[in-house]
């Protein structure tokens, strides 16, 4: 009989921590939601002690799905704890995972302590947690740099206080999968009480190597797996959860198998790349554009005759349907309203899918064929509708020996505003115009553009980082003209501004 490997999936906490990948609460829900109907075991739900928007999404998160158990993180301290426990009180199964951390470095640079003060206090934070659940989870930060003695006294001393899951975090992404894989087996050996808990990885990617550690890790005896969705998470990223999940379904000598349904894996793929503005690359294992295209001659030659010469994976498997729906302007509402279920997107409403529906023919007539992405996007437009300042309209003259000249109307409020200006290039003339009608002093840092398939009618995206008053705006727009997605995405900045 196959062993089990837990999924612990983080991305509505350590994926959320990534600069512009904020979610409301009711997004978090639809991303929880579509974790469920994966088959997540445990679902991260946030840090509750950080903010009050944390605090009531895991409230919120607790109340709408049944089966997972769902996770808040804390520090090792009395009050992080107390707060975790109030906020799981509608959890189904709940779990608090707390923990400090072990490294020589965290221990005196981050806390001026000592490593029997450190043990203490982990000891501490998992009876005080005990008292309010069964399931407490512990999580030595920067086990990856701690060495394997310290760590195995760390692991022993929480599972004697009470953990029934001890997290060994690579937080750093240092570690070679060798070494890794070494110290869960160390664990293994040298913990008395080892078989009382089960061994969890937590690997980053700053090194291109959580997959394959993490991969160490379960050969070694790790039995759960903390992974995100596309891999997202702090600087360069978590171990992908799709990865995983996949690695262990095509290389089934490992006998060690999952509860995830792979075929919902692409869906919740793009739902979480939409909803957090945040591309997943052509080339990303899985659930990249190009993962399954083959365009050197003698890959489409061997696939034309037999798919296995060059794919080790059915499509199919990850949720990705040779056969599915093309959507163009001749679609019905039937036919968007399917593909908006099989992608995860809850539309609430017949009003709402109206109003969606009413955007796609609008769209529709703009491009030839409509993406899973443009669905998303359209799905997504209406999260602006609130938004203080609206663009009106744009009107943009440039060519080749033309200045660039802009035209702008802002509703602000209620209000209406115009302006005029030229700039070198279209969107520089735009944004100067704007500027003009929101006279505050802001810089814009960053500004990225990506087309999300590739025809020359394509929707593009533009992400925008400003800065303004000392603070950093994340903001993000989509429209087959790419000047009025940059300035959507200035405005979406503007509209986070605090004032």
């Amino acid at each position: 009989m196959s062993e089990r490997l837990y999924i612990f999936d983080t991305t509505l906490r350590d994926g959320e921590q990534v600069p512009g990948c904020q979610l409301n609460t009711i997004e978090k829900i639809q991303v929880a939601k579509n974790l469920e109907k994966l088959g997540v075991d445990i679902i991260e739900a946030g840090f509750p002690i950080s903010s009050p928007g944390d605090f009531n999404s895991v409230i919120e998160i607790s109340k709408a799905v049944t089966w997972p158990t769902i996770c808040a993180l804390t520090r090792a301290v009395q009050k992080d704890i107390d707060v975790a426990a109030e906020s799981l009180k509608y959890a189904k199964h709940k779990r608090i995972h707390t923990g400090i951390g072990t490294s020589d470095a965290h221990i005196k640079y981050k806390f001026g302590s000592n490593r029997e003060e450190i043990i203490e206090r982990a000891i501490a934070a998992v009876k005080y947690a005990k008292k309010y659940v069964e399931d407490v989870e512990f999580y030595a930060e920067d086990a990856g740099r701690t060495d394997n003695e310290y760590l195995s006294r760390v692991v022993e001393a929480v599972i004697k206080a009470g953990a029934t899951v001890v997290n060994i975090p690579d937080t750093t992404g240092y570690c070679l999968p060798e070494e890794f894989g070494e110290k869960i087996k160390y664990l293994k050996e040298h913990v008395d009480v080892i078989d009382k808990a089960i061994i969890s990885t937590h690997c980053h990617n700053d090194l291109g190597m959580a997959t394959a550690n993490t991969l160490s890790g379960i050969l070694n005896g790790a039995r759960q797996a903390e992974v995100t969705i596309n891999g997202i998470g702090e600087r360069a990223g978590n171990t992908s959860l799709e990865e995983i999940a996949m690695i262990l379904k095509c290389h089934k000598h490992i006998d060690i198998e999952t509860n995830i349904n792979t075929t919902k894996i692409y869906p919740i793929s793009r739902l979480v790349s939409s909803l957090m503005n945040m591309p997943v690359q052509a080339n990303k294992a899985i659930v990249g554009r190009n993962a399954f295209a083959h365009s050197s001659g003698i890959h489409q030659d061997g696939v034309l005759k037999n798919a296995k010469t060059y794919e080790i994976m059915n499509p199919t498997d990850v949720g990705l349907d040779d056969n599915s729906i093309v959507l163009t302007a001749r679609s019905g509402r039937a036919a968007l309203k399917h593909r908006l279920c099989v992608l995860g997107v809850n539309y609430e409403t017949e009003e709402k899918l109206d109003k969606i529906y009413e955007s796609f023919l609008n769209l529709a007539d703009q491009k030839k064929d409509l993406t899973d992405d443009d669905i998303l996007m359209l799905a997504g437009a209406d999260r602006a509708d609130s938004h203080a300042v609206k663009l009106e309209f744009l009107q943009v003259t440039s060519g080749k020996g033309v200045k660039s000249v802009a035209s702008i109307g802002l509703d602000i409020s209620g209000q209406k505003f115009e302006e005029a200006s030229s700039g070198n290039g279209p969107v520089d003339a735009a944004i100067k115009a704007l500027k003009k009608i929101i006279q505050k002093q802001m810089t814009l840092k960053e500004f990225t553009i990506q087309a999300i398939s590739k025809g020359s009618d394509d929707v593009g995206k533009v992400h925008m980082q400003v800065e303004y008053n000392g603070n950093m705006y994340y903001g993000f727009g989509a429209n087959t003209d790419i000047v009025t997605a940059s300035v959507d995405a200035y405005i979406d900045c503007i509209n986070k501004f605090k004032v």
